[in-house]
């Protein structure tokens, strides 16, 4: 694929609003995980809250959308100048020349959740205040972005459980390298609702503790609620010293509907096209940003993966026990790490993990160190076997 530039990125997650809070937790190794206290949630887990999301509100005219949703959305694009970037490709382009793609998993589900106990004694239905289009809809965080920006171009959801943003990059690439925009907001925004909670302790997957990728005494994740938000550009040789997307590698293996391919099959596909994508050998890839959710079959299935391409020689973190894992925008919030961990020279670090399971074989970093990185790779893995990796790297490669 042809590069694409990195113009603007934005973030909110349980560890503040903005890339400031993202950047310093990054050079420190410190986490914004802390224990349950969402809504009516009765669980002995840690998880991670944008704050004063209760708070935010929608700018007037756009009430409809009024859900947590979108007010993580809202959060996110009110930092780090992105309305301006927006605004500059607008100009640019037009606004029909620049496109949304966000993904997400549980989307406005928690408005729904609160519908339903107002929901009709006599005959169930629920409250005629309920406004499903607006809020609880898959598609409803993209209509708010794209209303609330005034674009006119090409828009999409992305769901695919926990690759959902990260392939919506992928998405928008194509778009802009068949000519049909150039440019793309992505990314994804998903945040706290009782449904996921509840049915990640179905699943036995939550852990007590905030996660702790490949630790030898791992249990289970930390549910992070986030919004990540990514302009995407045709390059145009003017971006100085800015990162470029290089190459989106995807690929199903639809082994299980919730465990990863034992042998990380997928998430090797995944790897290996995003390579080839970038037009790069696994040499020259500096660092990793793992999935890594800190379940032992998760970290296990990747590492052999890992193994497999890079062997030993890469470094690899998991940044979930930053953000916890934010499910539908994990792949958004990962890539702006990616980018950040560029910008400022850091190989990040994996805050919880105590002690490295001496079965996993990647060069696995506990603590952030500087180093100077040219290109690095993320990944991200949903449920389905549903796998997305990215490639992003300096303006060298994208030459």
């Amino acid at each position: 694929m042809q590069p694409i530039l990195v113009r603007a990125f934005t973030a909110a997650t349980g560890l503040g609003r903005g890339n400031a809070s993202l950047r310093a937790a990054l050079a420190q190794g410190t986490s914004g995980l802390a224990p349950c206290r969402f809504e009516t949630c009765d669980l002995d887990t840690h998880i991670g809250v944008i704050p004063g999301l209760d708070e935010q509100r929608l700018p007037a005219g756009l009430e409809s959308f009024d859900c947590r949703n979108n007010r993580a959305a809202e959060a996110a694009l009110r930092e780090d100048g992105f309305e301006q970037a927006v605004a500059g490709a607008v100009q640019r382009h037009g606004s029909r020349r620049v496109g949304v793609f966000l993904g997400t998993s549980t989307a406005g589900i928690l408005q729904a959740e609160l519908a339903y106990r107002e929901r009709d004694p006599a005959d169930g239905s629920l409250p005629a205040a309920f406004d499903y289009r607006h809020t609880h809809n898959t598609f409803s965080v993209v209509d708010y972005v794209r209303t609330r920006l005034g674009l006119e171009g090409p828009a999409a959801a992305v769901s695919t459980a926990c690759s959902s943003s990260a392939k919506a990059f992928a998405s928008a690439a194509r778009y802009i390298e068949a000519g049909l925009i150039d440019a793309a907001i992505v990314g994804g925004v998903d945040t706290l609702c009782l449904t996921t909670l509840y049915g990640f302790n179905s699943l036995q997957l939550l852990s007590k503790e905030p996660c702790r990728p490949y630790d030898a005494a791992r249990d289970g994740i930390s549910i992070g609620e986030a919004a990540a938000l990514i302009l995407l550009e045709r390059g145009e040789g003017d971006a100085g010293s800015s990162t470029w997307l290089l190459g989106c590698g995807e690929s199903c293996d639809a082994y299980h509907m919730s465990a990863p391919h034992p042998e990380g099959a997928g998430a090797r596909m995944a790897m290996e096209a995003a390579l080839r994508s970038a037009g790069m050998q696994a040499r020259e890839i500096d660092y990793v940003n793992l999935h890594g959710t800190g379940t032992p079959s998760n970290d296990a299935a990747e590492d052999k993966a890992i193994d497999a391409i890079f062997g030993r020689d890469v470094p690899c973190s998991s940044t979930k026990g930053m953000t916890g894992h934010a499910l539908g925008a994990a792949g958004g919030v990962e890539a702006i790490v990616c980018v950040l961990a560029l910008e400022e020279g850091l190989v990040p670090g994996s805050p919880g993990t105590r002690e490295i399971d001496g079965s996993l074989h990647a060069r696995y970093e506990m603590k952030p160190r500087r180093a100077p990185l040219a290109a690095v790779l993320s990944n991200s893995f949903g449920f389905g076997g549903t796998n997305c990796s990215l490639v992003f790297g300096r303006p060298s490669r994208a030459a």
